[in-house]
């Protein structure tokens, strides 16, 4: 069955269009206009201007287009939808925004002691890995898919983690950098494992896990969350076998393999920018000492 059959507002989700580009026009008007009024401004690159516009892009993608729609009915949707959301948005949207504004929004009164408190490493990769692994034991997935509230504030809740779990490898200001070259290097790699055991419980798992992909009353009831009520009434729903022309066990291994296989490219891509920072640094300090050490040769 198509998609198209639950309406244009729940495939395009035209509130939350709006509301991405309101962010990503004033993301412009303060790196632009309003650039003035802001200590030690730069023009933003072409780079910056591209991670920002693509993180936007992404963001809309995921959580306002037809992916959205059917990250509920297919599981393998869902998981993509988050590794996108959690593991690609947030560093391009770090990346995107220039230091001089960024420093702006995280010396605020309210948000710099949060940050400085739960972007140390160790917190930030046990807070965001933490309540990843435990919204994807069943007992709790379930709940979480079948009520906005909770599906709302736990999406909210692993967003702002995945940034805090972000900011120490790929912060641009120096005073709020808290690894070196090589302490990113095992920052990454401690991730991907603390990552991993969800993944393998899903992959691994023997029997479909969650009833909200299998059950079709939990199935119609998480539908709920983006499709409209008077446009469920209309529609004769068996289950999700409707729109998947995998089993659910499948389903459920082929998700579990595609948030492993994006964690492992954005992981490598983040790997690569920072041993590229890394080499750069040192061969800057090398350039520093020799100029330290010779200073005829600058005449």
């Amino acid at each position: 069955m198509s998609l198209s059959v639950f309406g244009f507002q729940a495939m395009w989700s035209p509130y939350f269009f709006i509301t991405v580009l309101a962010i990503t026009v004033l993301y412009f008007v303060l790196i632009g206009p309003m650039r003035s009024r802001f200590k030690n401004s730069e023009p933003a690159t072409l780079k910056q201007q591209f991670l920002f516009v693509t993180a936007m892009i992404l963001l809309y993608i995921c959580k306002g287009g037809p992916l959205d729609l059917l990250g509920h009915l297919i599981f393998s949707a869902h998981m993509g939808q988050m590794a996108i959301l959690y593991l690609a948005i947030p560093p391009l949207v770090i990346l995107g925004i220039p230091s001089w504004l960024l420093r702006s929004i995280v010396e605020l009164p309210i948000v710099k002691p949060l940050l400085k408190f739960f972007t140390k490493p160790l917190i930030a990769l046990i807070l965001f890995n933490g309540v990843f692994s435990f919204y994807h034991i069943p007992l709790i997935f379930d709940v979480v898919k079948t009520d906005m509230v909770l599906h709302s504030a736990t999406t909210a809740l692993l967003f702002i983690a995945a940034f805090i779990m972000w900011w120490p490898l790929v912060n641009p200001l120096e005073e709020w950098e808290t690894l070196s070259g090589v302490k990113k290097v095992g920052y990454i790699f401690a991730d991907g494992i603390l990552l991993t055991p969800a993944c393998a419980l899903i992959i691994f798992a023997e029997t479909p896990l969650y009833a909200t992909y299998t059950d079709p009353q939990a199935w119609v009831n998480a539908l709920q969350l983006c499709v409209p009520a008077s446009m469920l009434s209309t529609l004769d729903l068996g289950g999700p076998e409707m729109f998947n022309f995998m089993s659910p066990l499948e389903d459920q291994r082929t998700g579990g393999v595609i948030m492993k296989i994006i964690q492992e490219i954005v992981y490598g891509s983040i790997l690569g920018y920072v041993f590229y920072q890394w080499v750069r640094r040192e061969q800057e300090q090398d350039d520093i000492d020799a100029l330290q050490m010779n200073p005829q040769t600058t005449e």
